[in-house]
């Protein structure tokens, strides 16, 4: 435990941890849509299960730096690029993620009444399938924190506690965010195709064709930024309506 007493381990365990709460942000969003399926009395237990398996998954994968670090080690080569163990499970989250995200967006589209919709995927929506989901694309977004934490700290115990703490925060905001989703419709649609936009991130990354964080993260909050925008005016339009409708004749 020498490392508490050095300044550079503790500027360490404030960027990881930093870093894997934003890195959690797309898992927040897939959660929240997920269980966003079940009944109302089962999502927060469900949202508690579902990052509590995340947290267990990144400490596992920690434990096993060794064989996690072997799955960039290439396996085999199509079209003259090598593709690792780490590149297949990029991929396949990423078309998982890119499936999952379509099929909701047509659900939402094409579906039956908005309600009635709701309801039948509620009572067809499994609790142990919801957390087996979020267990299985949960790898795929913890495995380039998981080596990014391998990269920037120099002690297990420190990556540990950032993720513990980070997940803790998620544990906090998921709710907010979930039923903020919940609320409003065109916000749940944009989240979908920011999955979108992470699945496409994810299976270029297993091509080896590296899109920089940052323009997805600023892609994003320039999203976030004009959907809030509109959620104000709409806001003030429906306040207004109302006002008018109150009024005396």
């Amino acid at each position: 435990m020498e490392w508490l007493t050095d300044p550079e381990a503790w500027i360490a365990l404030f960027t990881l941890t930093a870093l894997e709460i934003v890195l959690g942000v797309d898992n927040i969003i897939f959660i929240s849509i997920l269980v966003g399926r079940l009944p109302e009395a089962q999502r927060q237990r469900a949202r508690v299960l579902g990052l509590g398996f995340a947290m267990l998954t990144r400490i596992g994968l920690l434990l096993s730096l060794a064989w996690v670090m072997t799955l960039t080690e290439p396996i085999f080569t199509i079209i003259g690029r090598e593709i690792s163990g780490r590149d297949l499970i990029l991929i396949a989250g990423g078309l998982f993620l890119l499936w999952k995200s379509v099929h909701e967006i047509h659900n939402s589209l094409e579906g039956e009444d908005e309600e009635a919709h709701a309801a039948a995927m509620a009572v067809r929506a499994s609790f142990a399938a919801i957390i087996v989901q979020i267990g299985i694309i949960d790898i795929v977004f913890s495995l380039d924190s998981v080596i990014t934490a391998v990269g920037m700290a120099d002690h297990v115990a420190i990556m540990v506690i950032a993720i513990v703490i980070a997940v803790g925060v998620m544990m906090f905001s998921a709710r907010a965010i979930g039923d903020f989703v919940d609320r409003h419709p065109t916000v749940k649609m944009l989240a979908l195709s920011f999955l979108i936009l992470v699945g496409l991130a994810l299976v270029a990354e297993g091509w080896d064709f590296h899109i920089p964080k940052g323009y997805i993260y600023f892609a994003m909050a320039f999203s976030v930024g004009v959907e809030m925008l509109n959620i104000r005016v709409r806001a003030k339009r429906a306040a207004a309506v109302r006002l008018r409708r109150n009024m005396p004749h």
